[in-house]
């Protein structure tokens, strides 16, 4: 395992030692210091260069195409939008290295900390107001020339995700072993949740919309990791955002930003739209879990395991306010502790 580390870093510094030397940064004296990657197989470095802006380069796991590349194509989409997002320096395709405008190491979350309460709430209305211009925007840009139109969070990708709870979450993380009857009966309750979502009326979501994936940067929220964007409910975005893994908020604070994106679209508040949102976010956070879980059985990768309680608190007020999933409840409480 050591020599594996050791040989993917060395390979790593060739990649970056070969880009530095084709973009003519390399006369610059420049340093390269690694930062904490997301939870996909890229790594990512900041060079520092003397009396020029840093630039972070993105290590994808091989070579690419970069016209083919999903970030790339969903960044021409938002640019035209437009909505902030970091702008492509270079890249190299055969290295597999992609150079990007260094945003920073702030993300909505880590600042959070440091916001006073009208700070908080100012970066939250500018947050929600940016999910609501990609719904308005997405839906004026249509076009199959944009990779995320051609996608979608229909039955089978809805599906999968919550097999992914089952298999990473509750058997691999929690250790349990479901019997084959129990896992059915299991998947046909999800089948009921999965169809509701599936027939929603579909916007353009970023499919990812947490402060983890919102930077800020001089003073404005940039937008990053979209390059999984995808066609879905317009409660996708908002669920990721307000019923986040990673932060907790006020419930008075979510309800307030729930009524403030509805008067963005122009919607009177009211409970439907609020109902459907606590749906989304009951299928998005066993999902979380299932990532979680995976990151941590199957990456080795500890540093998830502390935004379990709090993603776990999310499904289990769900299940307390959607009284019609109270069978789905009593099966996931047989196996998760919970829940019961």
């Amino acid at each position: 395992m050591i020599e594996k580390r050791q040989a993917n870093g060395t390979e790593q510094r060739e990649r970056i030692h070969g880009y530095l030397q084709r973009s003519g940064l390399a006369t610059h004296s420049p340093r390269v210091m690694p930062l904490t990657g997301d939870a996909s197989d890229r790594r990512y470095f900041r060079v520092l260069v003397s009396e020029s802006p840093s630039i972070v380069l993105s290590l994808h796991s091989a070579p690419f195409e970069f016209e083919k590349l999903p970030f790339v194509n969903v960044a021409r989409l938002l640019s035209q939008m437009p909505v902030p997002i970091p702008s492509v320096l270079g890249h190299a395709d055969d290295l597999g290295v992609l150079a990007l405008q260094d945003l920073g190491d702030v993300t909505l979350q880590a600042h959070l900390g440091a916001a006073t309460a009208a700070e908080h709430a100012a970066w939250y209305r500018q947050a929600v107001a940016l999910i609501a211009t990609l719904q308005r925007r997405g839906a004026e840009l249509q076009s199959r020339d944009y990779l995320p139109y051609g996608i979608a969070f229909d039955v089978e990708k809805l599906t999968w995700e919550l097999d992914f709870f089952i298999k990473h979450f509750i058997e691999a993380y929690r250790g349990v072993v479901i019997a084959p009857a129990a896992r059915e009966e299991l998947r046909a309750e999800f089948a009921g949740l999965v169809q509701d979502l599936a027939a929603e009326p579909r916007v353009l979501c970023h499919r990812d919309y947490h402060s983890r994936n919102l930077m800020v940067h001089e003073d404005e929220l940039y937008i990053i990791d979209f390059q999984d964007a995808r066609m879905g409910p317009d409660t996708y975005d908002l669920v990721s955002l307000l019923r986040d893994s990673y932060v907790d908020l006020p419930e008075q604070t979510v309800q307030d930003l729930l009524a403030y994106f509805l008067a963005l679209k122009g919607v009177s508040d009211d409970e439907e739209f609020r109902g459907r949102f606590d749906v989304m976010a009951l299928q998005r956070n066993l999902k979380a879990l299932g990532t979680f879980g995976y990151q941590t059985t199957a990456r080795r990768n500890s540093v998830y395991i502390q935004y379990i309680p709090r993603t776990l608190r999310h499904v289990r007020d769900n299940l307390d306010n959607l009284t019609r999933f109270d069978r789905l409840r009593g099966l996931l409480a047989t196996h998760i502790e919970e829940f019961r």
